[in-house]
């Protein structure tokens, strides 16, 4: 599997990838969104019925049809774009229940760091009529499985949250253990407390007692087959974790994960190089300071682009010739080996040059 959300969006995998994630998303799941950009076609018009405080910088944001009808099904872990304007697109995982199509439910933090997403949907006022995708799925439950374990840090609770709802309801055995700095901080508390499952979650919250804190090395010591574990957070959270369940000997196809943005890049050493445009021709310059995705758009070249941090595969592109510098966490390994393809938002080239399919 693969990785794909913003605050409160992704980037996902049974093995996936993020800085401190504002809510927007083993196996790998793609970053979001694994899809190319919204079409005009797979539009769906909604309205923001309601929007409320569900902690410290963090609100919660219910969609309904603007004709009130039932929205389109979808699987816990699934996510919609949202289009906020000015060409402004960001993922969010949807947090309610599957079984619940009267209303999409949101979780988004306010993010000091935000690019325009998390303040463009803490800025929104009820009644306001929305665009968004339908619900798309790269961080999904295993089919099977004896038990599954979720591990939340901060924001990344939200596709976890809906997981939690659909284990519940169809009776499969899991735990939640939700990682924030304090209560004042964590979101969905009142609904986890309220719900019949309350007592399959454990809070861990910074700023506790020491031994309520979360041991993921003493949670993870001993690997059970057919046990699932899926971990969505922060970047340090999510490495922690995922450190923790290598090093205990968790095989990779039992571990599913979701980051919601890209770690940052040190750009002090990046060189000027060319793109060279299979289809029509043209040699475009990507200069030291600039992304390619910027010297495409500079040079009047159309490209899909969305979370602009190499999550979510939106700007996937083909290369032809020379040697892409993967800066991504939505292509795996293998396929960043192969040199084939490359997601121009973030990624660079290590050679002179790059021939690519555009």
């Amino acid at each position: 599997m693969r990785p794909a959300c913003a605050a409160g969006a992704c980037s996902k995998g049974s093995s996936a990838k993020s800085r401190p994630p504002d809510g927007r998303r083993g196996t790998r799941v793609r970053a979001r969104s694994g899809d190319r950009a919204v079409t005009a076609e797979q539009r769906l018009q909604v309205r923001l019925a309601r929007r409320e405080a569900e902690a410290e910088g963090i609100a919660r944001f219910e969609l309904t049809a603007v004709d009130d009808g039932p929205l389109p099904a979808f699987t816990a872990g699934a996510h919609v774009d949202v289009l906020l304007g000015d060409g402004l697109v960001r993922q969010y995982s949807l947090c309610g229940s599957p079984a619940d199509r009267s209303r999409y439910q949101l979780g988004v933090l306010l993010d000091p760091a935000s690019r325009g997403g998390s303040r463009a949907m803490h800025a929104l006022a009820e009644g306001v009529t929305l665009q968004i995708s339908a619900p798309r799925n790269h961080f999904e439950l295993a089919a099977g499985g004896r038990r599954h374990l979720l591990l939340a840090g901060g924001i990344g609770v939200t596709p976890l949250l809906c997981m939690a709802e659909q284990l519940a309801a169809e009776g499969r055995t899991f735990a939640l253990h939700y990682c924030t700095r304090s209560p004042a901080r964590t979101g969905f508390m009142r609904r986890i407390g309220a719900s019949p499952w309350s007592d399959r979650a454990r809070f861990h919250f910074d700023d506790g007692p020491t031994e309520q804190r979360l041991d993921l090395a003493a949670l993870l010591a001993t690997p059970e087959p057919d046990v699932h574990l899926y971990v969505c957070g922060p970047q340090g959270f999510m490495d922690a974790a995922l450190a923790a369940a290598r090093a205990a000997g968790w095989a990779e196809p039992q571990i599913h994960y979701e980051y919601f943005a890209a770690a940052p890049v040190a750009r002090d050493a990046d060189a000027e190089f060319e793109l060279k445009l299979a289809r029509s021709g043209r040699i475009v310059t990507v200069g030291r300071s600039q992304t390619t995705a910027q010297a495409l758009a500079e040079a009047g070249v159309a490209l899909p682009v969305s979370c602009e941090q190499g999550v979510c595969g939106t700007c996937l592109t083909r290369v032809l010739e020379g040697v892409p510098d993967h800066r991504d966490m939505y292509l795996t390994p293998a396929e960043q080996a192969r040199n084939d393809q490359f997601t121009p938002c973030c990624s660079r080239s290590r050679t002179p040059s790059l021939l690519i399919d555009l």
